[in-house]
Order: C-alpha cells, then structure tokens, then sequence
C-alpha cells in the first residue's frame, strides 16, 4: 500500500518491491475490506491514493523503518514481542495461545532473517539478549505507529475511538491528571484513556516501547538519553510536612532545626530527593538522616501520622490530609527549590489527533494549577 501510494502504480509497486501484480492487488483488496476504507481510485493513468491512504500512509512507513527489515513477517514479530513481555516460551504461550514449539521457531527463524542472536538460555529459562531488546521495541513501537494509523482512519469516518496510554509519576496524580482527564472525557467520550502509576525509573521503559505515549511527572535536569523530548507544564513548590501536633508544627522553624529529626523521602536519583538534599547543603549543614526512603504519598502519611518524621512534598499530594488536619506544614521549603513538571516523550513520536486534544487540556489544566 505505501509503494503504490509512492510510486502511484501497481507495476511500479510490484518491481520495487519484488512481488506479483496480482498479489499486490490482492493484497490492497484484501486491506481495504479490513478496514473498511477505500485506499485508491483506479485509474486509467495509475493509482490515486484517497484521504484514508494519506492518513494511513506516515504510519506504515514509520512502522517499517522501525521493523527496518523486509524479510520480517507478522508471526515473528507477535512471537518475539510475546517472549519479550513473558519473560520465556512458557508465559509467551500461555498468553498468545500459541505452541511454544511454533513460537520457538519463528523467534529462530527470525534470527536467522536478521543475522542476530535474539535470545539467549540462561539457566533454566531464556532472555532477550541486546539486540533481541532492540529488535523488540523496533516491533513494539511499530505497532504503536498502525494502531495511531487506525485511530486517525476511525476519526476520519467520524468516530473518535482511539486509546491514550498514560504514564503518572506520583505529583502528577494529585490534581492535573485526573482534572485533565475528566476534561478531556467530556469532550471525547468514546476515546478510552490507560493510567499506569509508577516511578520514572519504572516508566520511562515502556515509554520508549511505545507501550506509553506520554509520561506526565517532573522533569528531569539531564533525561537519560537523546530519545527523549521534555516540555515544562508548571513550576511546583514543596512544602515541609509533619503530623499534626508535631514538635515543630507553628514553631517557625529554621533549617538548622530540621537537620533534628528524621526523614521519609524519595530514593536518590529522584529530582525531589536531589533538591532536598541540597536545601541543606546549600545552608552548609550536614543531610539528615533518611532512615525509610519512599515515594509512596501513601506510605509516607502513615509514617508521618504515627511518629515524629518530617518529609517533602508538593501540597497537592496532600491537600486532602492537611484540610482534614491530619497533617500539617511545618514551613515552607527555601525559596529557589522548585519542581518543574511536564510532559515526557519519544523523539519523533506524532501525536493522533485525540492525543494532541488530550495534550492541549493538559496545557489548559497547567495553566490553573
């Protein structure tokens, strides 16, 4: 389909990419009765490609260079994308319904096609190896790529009926999240939305798998990698927190006071952990201890709620626990230690038009936080 809409004639298609006029035609009828879409307008001249096939067209071509071979077929690419996500044949079988047999030989004769070792045994079971990684994400964004591709064709017949795949890093999921999604729902209520919790470390993987389209959190100074873009929402300003009733609480304390008392915070790497660490430092004063490191806002209000431990936090993260007098703020953090939060994604990713809608309310949420 993407030689004939290149090339603009089936003769033309056919020599550039070594197959049969009539299976090439076949194959396009075949194509156009699955998606229930004309491609092309026969023509005495040749081929016109309709707006369905320019739709369609960027998608297929991105998804063939991810695939980046030609003697790659449809079956290898479920069998090794399946022992990828399963770790092994057995899981791989037991979630496509496939024999592992059949699975273990497409991975291989996928391996022979390419002239790479993919997988590897490893004791009693298999992995992938770094090519065999590789090659896996080229299929899995591939597939991301056409399953756009059939959003965008849907939404061309007048149906918005695509799916956004989210990931939330924990600020994000106090107050922009779910107002930017209930907002977008209103406005497309058939396109469905996947929220997957974690950290950026936990994230960031399936993110650049195609797994995830956006990665919604705070940002990181140097991004691991030049695959990934960065855009600033908001500025967001950690407040010191403690139980209600603690030691400090409208005590005005100073830094050096804080230095007194126990700690829950992120583990190191985090951008919170990283200014918190030099709020002190900064001050010229030794880190305090931080005997439970954590990232659950859930977790750490009930380590708050039952002891003397101090932490940072956005007060969105807790604005329900401070209202209720739970917990209270201690003090503000020093001026200068700020998050930036914004959107994380792949280079080159392009957004469908339901994505681009869901990004814009996003902007439009930022901008009230």
């Amino acid at each position: 389909m993407a030689e004939i809409r290149r090339r603009g004639s089936v003769s033309a298609a056919a020599r550039a990419i070594n197959i049969t006029q009539p299976a090439i035609t076949q194959a396009v009828t075949k194509l156009e009765g699955l998606l229930d879409a004309r491609l092309f307008d026969r023509r005495s001249d040749g081929m016109a490609s309709t707006t369905a096939a320019d739709v369609l067209a960027p998608r297929i071509d991105a998804a063939l260079n991810h695939i980046a071979s030609r003697r790659v077929t449809m079956a290898q690419m479920r069998a090794l994308v399946a022992v990828a996500d399963g770790g092994g044949y057995l899981s791989a079988g037991a979630a496509t319904g496939l024999a592992q047999p059949s699975l273990h030989r497409a991975v291989q004769d996928l391996s022979v096609a390419l002239q790479k070792t993919l997988v590897e045994r490893r004791g009693r079971g298999v992995a992938l190896t770094d090519a065999g990684r590789r090659v896996a994400r080229g299929f899995r964004l591939a597939k991301a790529e056409l399953e756009a591709g059939l959003s965008e064709l849907t939404a061309l017949k007048g149906r918005e009926t695509g799916r956004i795949a989210i990931g939330a890093m924990p600020l994000s999921r106090a107050r922009l999240l779910p107002r930017a999604v209930a907002a977008f729902h209103r406005d497309f209520p058939d396109a469905q939305i996947g929220i997957a919790e974690g950290s950026y470390a936990e994230l960031i993987e399936p993110l650049r798998d195609g797994v995830l389209d956006i990665l919604i959190g705070a940002l990181r100074d140097s991004p691991t990698g030049d695959d990934l873009v960065q855009r600033p929402l908001f500025e967001d300003r950690p407040i010191i927190l403690g139980r209600a009733g603690h030691p400090l609480a409208g005590a005005a304390p100073s830094i050096t006071d804080l230095t007194a008392y126990l700690w829950t915070v992120a583990a190191r790497g985090a951008p919170l952990r990283t200014q918190w660490e030099r709020m002190f430092t900064d001050a010229g004063l030794d880190i305090p201890r931080v005997p439970i490191e954590c990232g659950s806002v859930i977790t750490i209000r009930g380590i708050l709620l039952d002891s003397d431990f101090l932490t940072l936090l956005s007060p969105d993260q807790v604005a329900v626990e401070l209202a209720a007098g739970w917990l209270a703020k201690i003090c503000d953090a020093p001026e200068g230690l700020v998050r930036v939060i914004g959107v994380t994604t792949r280079v080159g990713w392009s957004p469908t038009r339901l994505q681009r809608a869901f990004l814009v309310a996003l902007g439009e949420v930022a901008g009230e936080v």
